[in-house]
């Protein structure tokens, strides 16, 4: 367990961010007992993902709700061109080509380097947490006495998961005094102390004994992931299948409600909506927020929006006709109407607005459960603020009436109360599937089986070698024992040999990569290591230790016991095409 008097947590969300907390002394009596942030005025443990940073471009003035307000003001007093505003700039992390120098858009098309938006978002809600969770106790809590958790997609490269961890670390976080979780492993431990009348259901994951298996269905606003879990004897869990999943979170279905708009009026009229009236646009996406929560598969009610008076003169400077008679003109003439200020939607088109985001989500949910290391799958744990969705919901159930689906009370809460709990007890995670395949850069002695004939050379000793053999030490699929050597390999060094060998890690998504030069290869370290004496077979143990979210690498010179670690970068390098 933790030795930390404190240990936070804070969940960085595409749609809502938010922190969380709970002492050493709470947790033992109560791992469930979790404060998490109240945003004032709003009775919302979330706030939204929004960070207003001053025209310096280096200081920010607010974040979340605030951040929201004020931009609004600048607006409406036409200040708005020198500030930075950046909305939902999670999901910039997925899938990017990134490096330290990424930049990122905000909503007025001026950029700013990537790095400094998450750390200053980040310093935010460290502070904000720090000075709450000071007010409940006599005594200050010190820096150093605070344990800090960030959560990330399981589906995330590793790339994006360092990226996170070098801006928390910016924004004030001590590296040993950070862990990054994983959300569906966070959800899962929350999920593995509900008592049933909590889990949702009459059904409850603290039921489940050693070797039953779940799958984690973390559904938030940006990506769904999903992950299948197994208990393990202990009473912990162990990640059985890789996590897989995509951007088809609750934002895609803005993005369809956003689509409607522009089919029900004209792209350019939506387009000159936000640019011009980027605060009412936000109230807008707000008030759909709360309707898409009431959207019910089996209610055949209308969904009644008011709509911003400035949407209805973007309309008419752009169109050139009333909203009323563009809605009547439309493909939807039978299935939206107008009246005052207010859209009323048909249930069926209000419906449709979830459709590419449940049917992929389903798709890819079958597609998991159909591989046979997941045969044994009887429930369904549903977490992530989508999750909340009666739409989602339906067509889970639906489609697999046979699994047990949990859904939590507040289960978009879940991932960032149970990182807090990660941050307590880390060692509950006991084995993760790797993402990657990892191994050295090797120039082996030239064997015309298993070695391409393009990368035979022959060297200063007259020895024909193989140049770039990838030498494996994990291959990606495998399941990794956390911290533990997942591999020891010796080495031993060429009677050419100076006093220094350089080791280089490499990694790749393919499972079988023959030289470190193939597609998809990446240098993700190297070190130089200092070796008493010179000349040939001397020997270097290399280990490869999994320590929870991170890969160790270990270099121990036989003779002296002289280890070295080689620093992991997947941000410095970058992969062969």
């Amino acid at each position: 367990m933790s030795n930390h008097l404190l240990v936070a947590a804070i969940d960085f969300g595409t749609t809502y961010s938010s922190w969380a907390f709970s002492f050493r002394y709470d947790y033992a009596n109560d791992p469930t007992k979790v404060s998490a942030k109240q945003w004032q005025g709003h009775e919302s443990s979330k706030g939204p993902t929004c960070v207003l940073i001053k025209p310096d471009g280096k200081t920010l003035h607010s974040f979340g709700f605030d951040a929201e307000a004020k931009y609004a003001e600048l607006i409406e007093e036409d200040e708005n061109k020198d500030w930075y505003f950046f909305r939902r700039f999670k999901m910039m992390l997925w899938k990017q080509k990134l490096n330290r120098n990424s930049m990122l858009e905000d909503e007025n098309g001026r950029k700013l380097l990537a790095r400094t938006v998450f750390a200053l978002s980040i310093k935010y809600l460290k502070e904000d947490l720090w000075i709450v969770s000071n007010d409940r106790i006599a005594d200050t809590v010190l820096p150093d006495e605070i344990h800090w958790v960030l959560t990330v997609p399981a589906i995330w490269d590793n790339a994006a998961k360092q990226f996170m961890r070098e801006a928390a670390e910016e924004a004030g976080i001590e590296p040993d005094m950070l862990t990054i979780a994983l959300e569906p492993e966070a959800a899962s431990l929350f999920c593995r102390h509900l008592p049933v009348e909590k889990s949702g259901d009459q059904f409850s994951l603290a039921s489940l004994r050693a070797g039953r298996q779940y799958l984690v269905l973390d559904a938030g606003g940006g990506t769904i992931d999903i992950t299948v879990h197994e208990v393990t004897p202990s009473g912990g869990v162990k990640e059985l299948y890789k996590a897989s999943g995509g951007a088809w979170g609750g934002t895609k279905v803005d993005d369809s409600f956003e689509s409607f708009l522009a089919c029900l009026t004209d792209k350019s009229v939506v387009k000159k909506f936000k640019e011009d009236h980027l605060d009412d646009y936000i109230e807008l996406l707000r008030r759909f927020e709360v309707k898409k929560r009431e959207i019910d598969p089996d209610k055949d009610t209308k969904m009644v929006m008011s709509i911003p008076l400035a949407f209805f003169t973007t309309v008419k400077k752009r169109l050139h006709k009333d909203f009323n008679k563009v809605v009547k003109k439309s493909t939807y003439t039978n299935s939206v109407f107008l009246t005052g200020d207010k859209l009323k939607i048909d249930p069926t088109v209000a419906r449709s607005f979830f459709k590419e985001s449940t049917e992929r989500t389903i798709a890819l949910v079958k597609d998991v459960l159909r591989k046979n290391e997941n045969r044994g799958v009887e429930a369904i744990l549903m977490v992530g603020g989508f999750s909340e969705s009666k739409m989602l919901n339906k067509a889970v159930k639906q489609t697999f009436p046979t699994l047990k689906i949990i859904v939590p009370d507040e289960a978009g809460l879940v991932v960032l109360k149970g990182a807090v709990m990660f941050g307590h007890e880390p060692r509950n995670i006991t084995e993760r599937i790797s993402k990657y395949t990892y191994g050295i850069a090797l120039h082996p002695e030239f064997d015309p089986i298993n070695h391409p004939e393009s990368a035979k050379f022959t060297d200063t000793d007259g020895v024909d070698r193989c140049k770039n053999f990838f030498d494996k030490h994990v291959i990606a699929g495998q399941s990794l024992k956390v911290g533990e050597a997942q591999s020891e390999e010796t080495y031993f060094t060429k009677p050419s040999h100076t006093s220094t060998v350089q080791i280089e890690v490499f990694a790749t998504e393919n499972k079988t990569p023959l030289l470190v030069t193939d597609p998809g290869c990446r240098k993700v370290g190297q070190c130089d290591i200092e070796l008493a004496g010179t000349g040939g077979g001397r020997e270097v143990l290399v280990r490869m230790i999994f320590g929870g979210t991170e890969i160790d690498v270990e270099c121990t010179e036989k003779a002296t016991g002289k280890v070295s670690h080689i620093p992991i970068d997947f941000l410095s390098y970058v992969a062969f095409v």
